[in-house]
């Protein structure tokens, strides 16, 4: 049945697919206008509720379909015929050497120029806003009136009496430091190449200290300087009624064990800890394609047509491969001539 409808290219199926198309689109930007003011799109990709207990989770594809209320209800006034040819022209794209078929390679790398392409533009709206002045530097000064409307100056010697106090003139020691790491030009303020560093420390070696900092902070209990796994599992507490460990603590334990211990010896150290903390965005890219592969390739020649992707357009439009969908109203990525 599925071979007798692929040959049938044009008529009652590419209808139906277009109208398919739009009232999926229509229903997703209903539950984006529902309740899109309560998630926030982030590309630090590689969350943990992308996956549950090993299993691919949908909503978490959901929660962040078109990005937002306005993009979607921007897109739904498009034309279904414009919606499904935004579509192709994103499959195209991908296609970089033109054959007709999306593989692995061409997929993670499609997917990998998202996330950067999308941490920049969040980069960029941030420094418009913080760049007070238009000069094309975010200095220290405007960061601290962006951040809390006036400037802040702490002793860094001076321990305040006051917890709440002395914990944020901690925060706020440490993202001076951070400032000054990520000016690297000698240039008092930030152009947008360093604020865009500075604003995500995890997507470059040299600010990499950083993440470690932090992250030890929070897991580092015994203050050891490694996370033993115990604190990896965080607040767990065996239940002393249960015989065997819930499927994600199982999971969660192989992990620390398989994934992120590689000296096995039953902790992480910075280096293996910045691996857990920041994963990086080709372990991902591959994740995301081999879900797509594994779900949308009837033929089993590990690559997609444009025909297995259209038959399967709400995998695709909920996957990593169009940003779940964002892709379709951004021109960076559809327009055939960019």
């Amino acid at each position: 049945m599925r071979g007798h409808r692929r040959r049938q290219s044009c008529g009652i199926v590419v209808l139906d697919r277009v109208e398919g198309l739009h009232m999926l689109l229509l229903f997703f930007g209903v539950c984006i206008t529902l309740c899109g003011a309560h998630f926030q799109h982030s590309h630090s990709p590689g969350s943990d509720e992308h996956y549950v207990d090993g299993d691919h989770n949908a909503e978490y594809d959901m929660k962040t379909f078109l990005g937002g209320e306005e993009e979607s209800e921007e897109f739904a006034k498009l034309s279904p015929e414009e919606q499904l040819q935004r579509l192709q022209n994103i499959i195209r794209k991908i296609d970089s050497d033109s054959d007709g078929f999306l593989t692995e390679d061409e997929l993670s790398s499609w997917i990998q120029q998202s996330f950067k392409h999308y941490t920049v533009e969040e980069a960029k709206q941030q420094f418009v806003e913080y760049d007070k002045d238009g000069n094309g530097l975010v200095t220290w000064e405007e960061y601290n009136i962006q951040m809390y409307d006036h400037m802040i100056d702490f002793d860094e010697n001076t321990v305040l009496e006051d917890e709440e106090e002395e914990s944020f003139r901690q925060i706020h020691l440490k993202d001076k430091k951070r400032f000054d790491r990520a000016d690297r030009d000698g240039v008092p303020g930030l152009n947008l190449t360093e604020f865009t560093d500075f604003e995500h420390p995890e997507d470059v070696d040299y600010m990499s200290d950083f993440v470690i900092e932090g992250a030890l902070e929070e897991h580092d209990k015994d203050g050891d300087g490694f996370v033993n796994l115990d604190e990896f599992l965080g607040d767990y507490n065996t239940d002393p009624d249960t015989q065997e460990d819930p499927e994600w603590i199982l999971v969660e334990k192989d992990r620390f064990v398989n994934d992120y211990d590689t000296d096995r010896d039953g902790k992480l150290n910075p280096e293996e800890l910045l691996s857990w903390i920041t994963p990086n965005n080709l372990g991902i890219a591959q994740e995301e394609v081999f879900h797509l592969i594994e779900e949308m390739d009837k033929n089993g020649d590990k690559k997609l047509s444009e025909a297995e992707i259209l038959e399967n357009y709400e995998l695709f439009l909920s996957s990593e491969a169009t940003d779940y969908g964002r892709q379709l109203h951004d021109e960076h990525f559809y327009h055939e001539e960019l």
